[in-house]
């Protein structure tokens, strides 16, 4: 029993413990989201935090402490987010023959993802840090929690939120798009880049190669367009 303690002490203070743990989880997490039939409220990622999340809480490890060995994959997450022009320049020529329809859907998309998210958080009575936090939600991370800080939300609470809400756009957004007879695939890519950034993109390409390259180019120009329109909004009602 000493030598069991002594050797977990080792592997839990290891950067690569942490690191093996966050690949197994996912791959498990996979495993199931095969064997269950690409079940979407099996989505991969969900399950995945669920089990790393249950992994640290019983062995006691704080955030701090795992990101040290997590750190290595969130590396990754640049490369991965630039691989996403390869099929965007497979599909360009369509990007090109929908540029106004493009544009005119991501503005749309991009303020009402803005002015829900703080209608119905101000209507349950959040506070002004809540709602600053909660903006930018469908953005993807690093600029979602760059804008909350602006407008003197909490990037911590951001960050989170903006998980959850590509998760659940994951999860939902493909049966909401075919409840509403969205049949384009490159419509049906634009909503899930807009409305559920990178993880909502990762879903769109195991479905389409065409609703990939169009979510890639939502998830890339709502982050661009929500940093540039959220501030000056936030200070016209603010």
């Amino acid at each position: 029993m000493t030598n069991l303690q002594e050797t977990w002490v080792y592997l839990s203070a290891s950067p690569l413990f942490h690191l093996t743990l966050t690949l197994v989880a996912f791959q498990a997490a996979s495993w199931l989201f095969h064997k269950g039939g690409r079940n979407p409220l099996l989505n991969p990622v969900l399950g995945a935090v669920i089990l790393v999340v249950v992994v640290l809480k019983a062995t006691g490890t704080d955030y701090a402490t795992y990101f040290e060995g997590a750190q290595f994959v969130h590396f990754l997450l640049g490369p991965a987010t630039v691989s996403l022009a390869v099929p965007l320049y497979r599909q360009w020529h369509r990007v090109r023959a929908s540029a106004l329809a493009i544009t005119a859907s991501l503005l749309c998309g991009s303020l009402t993802a803005i002015a829900s998210a703080i209608g119905i958080a101000w209507a349950l009575g959040g506070t002004p840090e809540v709602l600053a936090s909660l903006a930018p939600k469908s953005v993807t991370a690093p600029v979602a929690m760059a804008i909350a800080e602006e407008l003197g939300g909490l990037p911590s609470l951001t960050a989170v939120l903006v998980i959850v809400t590509g998760i659940f756009g994951a999860m939902f957004g493909p049966l909401l798009l075919t409840l509403l007879r969205v049949r384009n695939w490159g419509a049906r890519g634009l909503a899930m880049g807009t409305a559920s950034h990178g993880i909502g993109t990762a879903r769109a390409l195991q479905v389409n190669e065409t609703a990939g390259a169009f979510s890639g180019l939502a998830m890339g120009l709502n982050a661009l367009a929500t940093a540039l329109l959220l501030p000056i909004l936030w200070g016209l009602f603010s």
